[in-house]
């Protein structure tokens, strides 16, 4: 049974760092895309940032490249978000996903080409 485990998401004050996490398990995700998004209120979930496990490759929105990072852990079977320089509008629900990676590189940000989710974190960013 795969799991998808979130942690670390809180509250911070504008400027200020975060790291999110995700531990998977029951599954081998070396072919796998590993994504985090984030929903707010009112608001699709969109894509934050990707990395495709075996190769490293990443991808992120504009919204956030040069603040945020992901990364993976391949011992621990860990994904990591390091978010900095918050802003509020990065205030979210942050959700972890896993889904085979697909031929077309435009799936890797549908929500809905995303196999496997966690729960959610919430991280709210006042200014």
């Amino acid at each position: 049974q795969v799991q998808l485990v979130e942690s670390g998401g809180g509250s911070m004050q504008a400027g200020g760092s975060l790291r999110l996490s995700c531990a998977a398990s029951g599954r081998t995700f070396s072919s796998y895309v590993m994504g985090w998004f984030r929903q707010a209120p009112g608001n699709e979930r969109e894509l934050v940032a990707a990395i495709i496990w075996g190769s490293g490759t990443t991808r992120y929105a504009d919204s956030v490249k040069g603040r945020f990072t992901i990364s993976r852990d391949n011992v621990k079977y860990t994904v990591y978000l390091q978010m900095n320089s918050l802003k509020p509008e990065d205030t979210a629900v942050y959700y972890c996903a896993a889904a085979r990676i697909p031929g077309d590189s435009r799936l890797l940000e549908v929500a809905t080409w995303y196999d496997y989710w966690g729960q959610g974190t919430q991280v709210t960013v006042s200014s």
